[in-house]
């Protein structure tokens, strides 16, 4: 069988139940290590036997709900691969505009001599804390994580991508609490899916991700209402910023989280490229207080 065979043979298999085509061509691409370009050339190639065996036997469990990210063992996150299983959160395109938002306003922020400290709360694979670290090279960053599980896969990934961070294990912001140390920028993408909409969620989602990473109660707010009574503790009172993620529709009701733990900061609330809101961000500096 051709590569363009068995290609179009996985398409069928896809759209037959209703799943995402583009998987097809991921697998295939994984497989052969190659990049778009390549394997758009290889078309006519003979595809091993063994090679598409592989394929029928990755479809079939990603029909049965497994991620294709856990198949291939890979998620790309602004513009680099990242190792990822089924102890950590998929890294999303609306969180590459969380890091874009931070990167833009520390540029705004800071002067260009001022060296950064940033901690990433809940870190899960370390796509945020690692590309921050690698795109803005003045920072020194931490993260943290309550898995252990979760903080050896951060870990795996800031060594193979060549960034330094440093990973802590820990709830929140509490160990930090416990030290006193404060930061000049925090950023983290918690868990906000309300537990009511648990059954709505894809099984690739729901039953292959970790639920600790993606539910947040029963209006998903949770973690935002804790995270605000650690907040004020762990940042500068001179100069700062908190960055967080949230889901569609949660914007107002953070928004008033925020501002009450930072009554004289200002508070964004920014929208994705689909037109959700997506990410509160505060910011203050020497004359907000």
């Amino acid at each position: 069988m051709r590569v363009h065979e068995a290609l179009h043979w996985a398409f069928s298999f896809l759209r037959e139940r209703q799943l995402e085509e583009p998987v097809a061509e991921m697998l295939l691409r994984h497989y052969l290590q190659m990049d778009r370009a390549r394997f758009l050339a290889s078309f006519h190639e003979e595809l091993d036997g063994e090679l598409f065996q592989r394929l029928e036997e990755d479809l079939a469990a990603h029909a049965s709900g497994v991620p294709v990210q856990h198949l291939i063992g890979v998620e790309s996150f602004y513009g680099r691969q990242f190792q990822v299983d089924q102890h950590v959160l998929i890294p999303r395109p609306e969180t590459e505009e969380l890091v874009l938002a931070v990167l833009k306003e520390i540029r705004r922020q800071f002067k260009k001599e001022e060296e950064i400290t940033i901690l990433d709360i809940g870190t899960g694979s370390g796509a945020i804390a690692v590309t921050l670290a690698l795109e803005e090279e003045r920072t020194n960053v931490t993260a943290v994580d309550i898995s252990r599980d979760a903080l050896q896969v951060a870990a795996d990934n800031a060594r193979r991508l060549g960034a330094n961070v440093q990973l802590i294990h820990g709830d929140l912001g509490e160990p930090f609490l416990k030290t006193g140390e404060r930061f000049d920028v925090i950023v983290s993408n918690p868990p906000y899916i309300p537990t009511v909409e648990k059954d709505t969620l894809a099984v690739h989602v729901r039953d292959h991700e970790p639920a600790l990473a993606l539910f947040g109660g029963v209006d998903g707010l949770d973690v935002y209402r804790r995270l605000m009574s650690q907040l004020p503790a762990l940042t500068k009172e001179e100069k700062g910023m908190v960055a967080l993620e949230i889901g569609a529709g949660q914007g107002m009701d953070v928004e008033k989280l925020m501002q009450t733990a930072y009554p004289k900061a200002a508070v964004d609330v920014l929208y994705d490229l689909n037109g959700k809101d997506r990410i509160v961000l505060a910011y203050w500096n020497e004359t907000s207080y």
